[in-house]
This record gives C-alpha cells, structure tokens and sequence, in this order.
C-alpha cells in the first residue's frame, strides 16, 4: 500500500495536518513525500511511524556525507563549546579563515592559485545572483548566456538564466537573456543526438554570438553547469563544455559555472569542471559545502574583483557553524577518497539500471555522472521521435515515487516534463545500500508500470 499523508500514524498525521494548514500552498517535497522524519544517520531516515527509509535524495545533493555524520557533528560541537561568535555579519573569524583555506584547497589549482572567496546569503541562488552581478560589474554589460533545461534558483537574476518555463511564466521578466541548446542527447534539440548534436550545440553558439544580425548584445556572462540537476541529471559533454569555454574566453565573456549541486565528489571529482578540465571565470558554490548547514559563496578570478565595499551583502553571509562543519566535510571527502568512491558506486549502479531497461521498456535513459543519476521514464506505446526516444511519462514517475517510497525509498523527479527518476544518496553509501536501493526501485518501476491506476 502506498504511504499517504492519511495514514493512521497519530503523532505524524497531526504534524502533517498542521503543515498543510499553516505552511504556504508553495511548500514541494512535502508533498511527494507525507513523512515527518524523526531520527536520520547516514542515508537512512527514520519516520514518526516508526518506518525507515533509504534517502536518495539528500537535501537535493547538500548531504554528501549523509545525514548526522560524526566527523560533521564533531566539528559543531567543537564550535559551540569553544563560544565562538556563531553570528558576525562578514567579519573575519578563526572558523571562516580554515573554511576558506579548505575550500581554496578543494578547488582545482589553476582556478585556486588566482581566486577570491565572496560568502553570500546561505542559499544557492544567492550566489547566483552575487556571480551576475559581480560580471556585470566588470564588463558593464548587462544580458547573459543560459541554457535549455537550466535551473539556477528562484531569485529574480537567478530565475531569469533558468530554463523552467512553470516557474517563469507568472512574473515580469528579470533581464535580457539568450537562450542556447544544452547538449541532451536523449531528447536532442537538433534531432539527431549523439556526437552530431553535441557539435550542432557548439557551432550554433558560436555563430550566434557572431550573427551581427543574430540579436544579442554582447553579454556580461555565460552561465552553465556541467551537469543539470533539476533538468534530469543531463551531464554536459566534456568536449562540449571546453567549446564553451574557448567560445567564451576568445569574445571576452566571462564563465560562470554553477556547482551548487555538483560539487563536493558528487560527480566522481571534487569539482565537475574537473572532468573537462576548463578553468572557469567564476564558480558558484552551495549546498554540501555547508557539511548540511546553510553556506553559500562565489569563487571567482581575481581580476574580476572589481566591486566596491557593501555591492553585494546579506545579514547571513556565512554562518559560523556551517563554515566549521563545511571545512570538515571537504577535508572528509578528499582524505577518504569519496569522489573516486562516487565515481565506482555510481558507475556500477549505471550499469544495473542500464540493463534493467531490457526488462522494463518504460525505462527511456539512464545517464548522470558519480551519485548524480537520473532514470528517464517513458510511454513506450507513444512510439519514437527522430532520435529514437519515445515520449515522456510524468504520471508513471509519479506512480513509481509513490511505489518507493511504500518500499522504503525516497527518490524525487526532475526533468523538463518531471518524468525522471533522481538519485542523488550520500557519497558515503555502502554496497549493501546501493544494492538495495537497486532492488526497491526495480520493484518499484515494474508494480508501477503495471498498474496504470
């Protein structure tokens, strides 16, 4: 029986309850998922009901080291007994000195050697918006390079560079923005997928950007992310993303890469640009860099640092808990090892829920890069478009969410029609979870697709 916010659990019903009635109608997890959790350690999250659930989902990727883990706690604790200041607005402290020096450590060295921290609002989007500024600042322009698929955040810069037309649709325009083709070679938006499309994307770019009479002012950025979370876990090609950024660097604009939720080994490599080797302009950074807690900054080259004192500020511009337990979790990740161990899980459950495909035919694609997978699913009676991928089946992977979350797996959707399966667990999954998690949602896909209900 699927889990609904009805079920008869006195205690958690009545929290339930309580948040459909007092929280705002824009309120999302809550919905896909009516459990109210109690007790979490690692991936596994333990619900009012006495339930335990494997979490896939990992505050949409700011968990790299899953929920509560004691080299995390540690250094919380370690904070709050010291009574360091937990609130200095950016004033320099022992704590935001070592997380700095971490996280310039993290980085790639050719970007690291020249770069500039600066500690925005604690969300994603945030830094978003301090990175389009920050450009705009030094180049004076004002419009920007984003892509098909995007997500960047819900601010009004970042909502502007974002792809989903939803979210978009109900507010005026937050600047001038050129829209060009991710690479996705699933759904190709050149119709023919593969190497040919990757290549279209790059010499469409180009040419644009070169059309006197193509419409676009010369911009004050490229944004991008090498691997598109929101959109369906759409890895960009490596070749591609250093098209991009020889395209970028010989007009003069500057890169932006966001990494909010690629970032920390989530990818196999610290850092996703790792994988192509470009050295980006600017980095936006969030989400598992907090080691859970709420942190957000923007690392960018030095010769960008143009803006006077106070151009971009917010009240919580770092906390100094988050920048004891982020400190811990980058120096975690890369002494243990845990992107190369992102890399070798997430391969091997690439390679499972490849072959799964034989078996359901719902299952379209499966793609991603590390732990940052995505499971397209499919109608396949609609029949093929051009590149051979059949049309896409949002209500199933609602079915199939609803499924796994009854067999004690929490995996949320994404996508341009929020028909894919994302699977975001903690770098720290073991063998035994990454089989089980393999396992529920194989049932998972197969109950669902048989039930059209």
């Amino acid at each position: 029986m699927t889990l609904t916010a009805e079920s008869p659990h006195p205690v958690g019903d009545a929290i339930l309850r309580r948040q459909r009635v007092r929280e705002s109608a824009a309120r999302t997890y809550a919905r896909s998922f009516p459990i109210v959790p109690v007790r979490a350690s690692g991936m596994t999250v333990e619900g009012a009901d006495g339930r335990r659930y494997l979490d896939c989902l990992s505050g949409a990727g700011t968990l790299a080291l899953g929920h509560n883990h004691p080299v995390v706690l540690a250094a919380i604790r370690r904070t709050l007994d010291s009574g360091a200041p937990l609130h200095l607005l950016d004033l320099a402290t022992a704590e935001k000195d070592d997380f700095t020096t971490a996280l310039l450590e993290s980085l790639p060295a050719p970007f690291a050697n020249d770069a500039r921290v600066h500690f925005c609002s604690p969300a994603g989007t945030d830094a978003v918006e301090a990175a389009l500024k920050l450009m705009q600042t030094a180049t004076g322009r004002r419009g920007a390079l984003a892509f098909t698929g995007a997500y960047h955040g819900m601010t009004a810069g970042a909502l502007a560079v974002t792809g989903n037309v939803a979210v978009k649709e109900p507010l005026p325009s937050g600047g001038e923005v050129t829209r060009l083709p991710y690479p996705y070679s699933y759904r190709c938006p050149f119709g023919v997928g593969g190497e040919a499309g990757e290549r279209l994307a790059a010499v469409y770019a180009e040419r644009l950007l070169d059309d006197p009479a193509g419409g676009v002012v010369p911009p004050a950025a490229m944004i991008v992310e090498a691997v598109q979370g929101e959109g369906g876990a759409v890895p960009a090609p490596d070749g591609w993303l250093r098209e991009m950024r020889r395209i970028t660097a010989e007009r003069g604009i500057p890169l932006i890469v966001d990494e909010v939720q690629t970032g920390v080994g989530r990818t196999g490599a610290m850092w996703a640009v790792e994988h192509s080797g470009i050295v980006p302009d600017a980095m936006v950074l969030s989400k598992a860099i907090g080691g859970s807690l709420p942190l957000a900054v923007v690392a960018y080259r030095a010769e960008y640092d143009g803006w006077r004192p106070g151009a971009h500020t917010g009240t919580f511009r770092g906390n100094t808990l988050a920048m004891a337990a982020g400190a811990a979790t980058l120096r975690h990740v890369a002494a243990n090892g845990l992107a190369a161990r992102a890399e070798q899980v997430g391969r091997r459950l690439m390679t499972e829920l490849t072959a799964l495909k034989e078996r359901l035919p719902v299952i379209g694609d499966v793609r991603g890069r590390g732990l940052m997978l995505g499971v397209e699913l499919v109608d396949p009676a609609g029949g093929p478009d051009a590149v051979g991928s059949c049309p896409p089946d949002p209500a199933l992977a609602v079915r199939v969410r609803e499924a796994c979350l009854a067999r004690g797996l929490i995996v949320e959707l994404g996508g341009r029609h929020d028909a894919v399966l994302r699977l975001l667990p903690p770098l720290t999954i073991t063998d035994e979870q990454a089989g089980a998690v393999l396992e529920r949602l194989a049932e998972a896909i197969a109950a669902a697709a048989g039930d059209g209900s």
